[in-house]
C-alpha cells in the first residue's frame, strides 16, 4: 500500500481481521465514543440521557471525520464477508445498552426515575435514538437537525 503496509505485515502485527477490528473498536471507545462512559457518570438519569444524545450528535457530525459512527457505519458497510465484524459490533452496541440499563436501574433504586420504570426499555429507547442519529448523519442530516431530534426524544423522558 501507499504506506508500505501489506496485509501480511498488518496481520502479523494485529492478528486476523477481527482482531484488528476489535483493537480499532477499543480505540474508538477510548476516543470518539468516550462520551458514553462520561455520560454514565452524570448525577441524574436525565443528564445521562442528555449527554448520550448530545455526544451521539457531536461524534456523528464531526467535520473532520466521516459522518455517522464506527458502531453503525461498520454494520452498514460490512457486507456478507463482514459477518464476524457485524456480530462484534452488535455485541459492542449491546454492551452499551447493558451499561445504560445498569445505570438506569440504579436511578430507579435511588428514586431518580419513577418506581416501575423498566431500565432495559429506556436504555434501548436511548440507544435507538443514538444509533438513529448516526444513521441520519450518514444520510446528510446536519448537527442542528439532529440536536433537535435529540431534544424531541428527551421530551418523552420519564419525570424524576
Amino acid at each position: 500500500g501507499a504506506m508500505g503496509i501489506t496485509r501480511t505485515s498488518m496481520y502479523a502485527a494485529f492478528g486476523n481481521k477481527e482482531d484488528l477490528f476489535r483493537k480499532a473498536l477499543e480505540r474508538y471507545e477510548e476516543g470518539p465514543a468516550s462520551y458514553v462512559a462520561r455520560a454514565l457518570r452524570e448525577p441524574t438519569a436525565r443528564e445521562v440521557a442528555t449527554a448520550v444524545l448530545r455526544g451521539a450528535v457531536q461524534v456523528s457530525t464531526r467535520p473532520d471525520c466521516p459522518s455517522g459512527c464506527l458502531g453503525v457505519q461498520g454494520s452498514l458497510a460490512a457486507g456478507e464477508t463482514g459477518r464476524s465484524v457485524r456480530d462484534l459490533l452488535a455485541e459492542w452496541r449491546e454492551g452499551g445498552v447493558d451499561r445504560l440499563r445498569d445505570r438506569f436501574r440504579q436511578a430507579v433504586d435511588d428514586g431518580d426515575l419513577p418506581p416501575g420504570t423498566d431500565p432495559l426499555h429506556i436504555a434501548r429507547y436511548l440507544m435507538t435514538f443514538a444509533n438513529g442519529i448516526a444513521v441520519q448523519a450518514v444520510g446528510g442530516a446536519t448537527r442542528e437537525e439532529l440536536q433537535r431530534v435529540a431534544d424531541t426524544a428527551l421530551r418523552s423522558w420519564p419525570p424524576a
